[in-house]
């Protein structure tokens, strides 16, 4: 299925996610140099490029992220300039809501910057995708803890306007089986919809189990992806980052 555009063919605002996310409600964490924009690099690995990338843009990009350094490029289609070295392209797929039966979880505690360790611990044993030192400052993390310990979270990452992406999902290998991923997912996405906003969410394409439990949730395959890393030429220079508040172009 896909979620259609606005009227005239232009681009839905989860086409290119991050740079929704970077221009709208997440306007305070944005670093830009030219039309590329990123998180810092304590909170997410994802920058957003222009939907039509040219070399100008691409050297903005070197110079913003320093000569030799591994950046993100999460759904980049296109062809890599001359001298990028590709470290990474895993196909994905993003999924939106249709019909998932949100509800709270009464176990669910909300989490914050002093879970941040026990966090990094959980996210290093199960590897659902990056987590970093202040992701945690992305939106609402809840966890369910036993005996005081940490065993599952979700919580919420990318935000395009009407959008929230459900991220970090899972759960201690101990304890899986139990359904605390499922029930946590349905926690998020109730907060999530009590805001009028519209869960969605990313996964690996070869991940069938995780798509099989999203897709039996009430989300449903909205369009393919791709996990995509480059490394920056060294040749390259770079610069400071600009403020957030400079104007995107």
């Amino acid at each position: 299925m896909s979620v259609p555009g606005p009227r005239g063919g232009a681009p839905h605002v989860l086409d290119n996610p991050a740079r929704a996310s970077l221009t709208g409600p997440h306007a305070r964490f944005a670093e830009r140099r030219g039309r590329i924009l990123r998180y810092p690099v304590d909170v997410s690995p994802w920058l957003a490029l222009p939907d039509d990338p040219g070399a100008e843009d691409w050297a903005d990009l070197a110079a913003l992220s320093g000569p030799g350094t591994e950046v993100g490029l999460p759904g980049y289609r296109g062809d890599l300039p001359d001298g990028w070295e590709p470290t990474m392209n895993i196909p994905g797929v993003q999924l939106v809501d249709e019909g998932m039966d949100a509800v709270p979880e009464p176990l669910a505690v909300r989490l914050g910057p002093a879970d941040v360790p026990e966090i990094l611990d959980l996210v290093e044993r199960t590897r659902p995708g990056p987590f970093l030192p202040r992701t945690i400052e992305l939106g609402t993390y809840l966890g369910i803890r036993r005996d005081g310990r940490l065993i599952a979270m979700a919580g919420e990452r990318l935000h395009p306007p009407g959008w929230t992406e459900i991220s970090a999902v899972c759960t201690d290998p101990a304890y899986r089986g139990e359904g605390l991923a499922t029930r946590l997912i349905r926690a998020v996405a109730y907060g999530i919809r009590a805001r009028g906003e519209t869960p969605f969410l990313h996964t690996s394409a070869g991940n069938a189990t995780a798509i099989r439990l999203y897709e039996s949730l009430g989300f449903r395959v909205r369009r393919r992806t791709a996990f995509l890393a480059a490394r920056v030429p060294q040749a390259l220079g770079q610069a400071s980052p600009v403020p957030a508040d400079a104007p995107v172009l």
